[in-house]
Order: structure tokens, then C-alpha cells, then sequence
């Protein structure tokens, strides 16, 4: 009894596995081949859950439909219409739009269409630069670069079973040893103009600075000038002054002198003088002097 439960359940779960082998689903970003005994029988294009023969009698392979982007794989220097090295990064964009071709070319893999692709397009990049300037490169004409290349490619990738979507330049540059020469030439230029500024900055400061120096030394002599202008006008007016306020009284004036010098002499208390105390010049002190006041006893 056990035994036959068992193989009961045996054949339920081989014939669940092989209606399970006979479906399959197909996502609408992706195509469907369909082989039979290893021939492509056909091309699902449609979405939804498909019925086929279970393996080894047929099998699915599924391919991407969606647009792919390949990268430049390697920089390789070009030469322009001006026998100039640049180097360019480039992209396109491409999808599958015949899988019987694609397969019979490239297999299942995208990688294998890839590295049959990236050559063809670097070649045509290379014949569409050749035509053209540095300028018309990376200006004026860099659309029209990229036409070429497309309308060069379309030929190649109909053999391939895919369709060039687009093609873009991504960068372009000089070669290393060109844009070290470039920068270098940059650098001294940049100098140059650098020193020339300095020196002419230097010239202007120069120039300033004795300008400045010419009218500090005008004014300073002008103001020296009227300085002792008004100087010798106070001194000779000081003189007149002093000299009828001593006209009127000579012995008031010689007493006057007389304190001046003492002022004079005496200014600090740390000062020394040696001399005779009946000396003339304590004169005026002993009450010697005509007009000095008498000294207390």
C-alpha cells in the first residue's frame, strides 16, 4: 500500500515537473528565442506566459531589448585634418532589433557583440576626426562627427542583428606628452604676464613714492619757510619790544638779564657752579644792580 502511495506521489511530482519544463514567461523588456534541437525555431516578441516542448526538445533563451550603452574600451590618439593627436572617449547607445541575426553572429552573450563592436567604432571615429580641425572637434563641428559615425555604423550593425541608437563624444584631449608642452606653455605665459604686471605695479609704486616724497619735501620747505617767516617777524617784534621796554629803564633791564642768567644757570637742583661769591655775577643778588631791590640785613 505504501509503495503505491508512494510512486503515486512520484508520478504526480514528474508530471508537475514537466508541465512546469513546457511554460515559460516572457517580460516585456526582453525577447524570446525558442530553440529546437538546437535550431531557432522562433522569435517571441510579445509579452505574457508561453507554452513550448519540455527539454531536451526545446529550450528559451531570453536577449534584452532594451537600449545597451557601450564605453570606449581604451583611449587611442587620433590624428586630425591638421596632423594633430587627440585622444577621445566616446559612447553609443545600441539595442537588438533582429535576435535570429544577433544570435547567428554573436550568440546569447551582449558582451561578444560588444568587443566586435567597439573596434568598428573606433575605426569610424577615427576616418570622421581625420576630416576635421581641433576647432571644428570640439566646437563647430562635433555633431556633425557623430552623424558620420552613425551613418557608418548602420551597415555594420545591420550584420549584427542590433541598431545604433546614438553616438557621443564624451571627452577630448590632447595626448599627455601634448598637454604637459600645453600646460607648460600656459604656465610661462601666465609668468610672464605675472612679471610684466610686477613690474610695471613696481614702476607705478616708484613713481608714486617719489611724487609723494617731491611734495613732502615742498611742503616741508614751505612750512619751514613761513615757520621762520613768522619766527623772524616775532623775534623782531619781541626785539622792538624788549628793546623800548629797556630804553625806558636800562638799570630795570640790566636787572632783568641778571634773573635771566640766574633762571638760566639754576635750572635744576643738581646743578654745581664754582665761584667767588663776590663775583660779578652775583651782582645783582648783593643789590649791586641800579633798579635791583635792596637786600634785608
Amino acid at each position: 500500500m505504501n509503495n503505491k502511495i508512494g510512486l503515486t506521489i512520484a508520478g504526480l511530482l514528474l508530471l508537475l515537473m514537466g508541465a512546469a519544463s513546457t511554460l515559460f514567461v516572457v517580460d516585456q523588456r526582453q525577447f524570446a528565442v525558442l530553440y529546437a534541437l538546437g535550431e531557432i525555431k522562433e522569435v517571441i516578441t510579445e509579452p505574457g506566459l508561453k507554452f513550448k516542448m519540455p527539454p531536451p526538445l526545446q529550450n528559451v533563451v531570453f536577449l534584452d531589448k532594451r537600449v545597451q550603452s557601450l564605453d570606449s574600451p581604451e583611449t587611442r590618439p587620433i590624428f586630425t585634418a591638421e596632423k594633430k593627436s587627440l585622444v577621445i572617449d566616446w559612447l553609443v547607445k545600441w539595442r537588438i532589433n533582429d535576435p535570429r541575426q544577433f544570435i547567428r553572429n554573436n550568440g546569447a552573450d551582449v558582451r561578444n557583440a560588444e568587443n566586435r563592436l567597439a573596434p568598428i567604432v573606433q575605426a569610424a571615429l577615427n576616418e570622421e576626426v581625420t576630416k576635421v580641425t581641433v576647432r571644428q572637434v570640439l566646437s563647430t563641428d562635433r555633431e556633425k562627427v557623430m552623424q558620420g559615425v552613425i551613418t557608418r555604423l548602420r551597415d555594420d550593425a545591420k550584420s549584427f542583428g542590433i541598431e545604433i541608437v546614438d553616438v557621443r563624444i564624451k571627452r577630448v584631449d590632447f595626448v599627455a606628452t601634448i598637454t604637459e608642452a600645453v600646460y607648460r606653455r600656459m604656465e610661462s605665459e601666465r609668468k610672464r604676464v605675472a612679471n610684466e604686471l610686477r613690474s610695471t605695479g613696481q614702476a607705478e609704486g616708484e613713481k608714486i613714492r617719489a611724487d609723494a616724497d617731491k611734495q613732502r619735501e615742498v611742503i616741508v620747505a614751505e612750512a619751514y619757510r613761513d615757520a621762520q617767516k613768522v619766527k623772524g617777524d616775532g623775534d623782531a617784534k619781541a626785539s622792538s619790544l624788549y628793546a623800548e621796554a629797556f630804553g625806558r629803564d636800562p638799570s630795570f633791564a640790566q636787572f632783568y638779564r641778571s634773573l635771566e642768567a640766574y633762571r638760566s644757570s639754576f635750572r635744576s637742583k643738581s646743578d654745581v657752579m664754582v665761584v667767588e661769591p663776590d663775583s660779578e655775577f652775583f651782582r645783582a643778588m648783593r643789590g649791586n644792580l641800579p633798579g635791583a631791590p635792596a637786600r634785608s640785613r
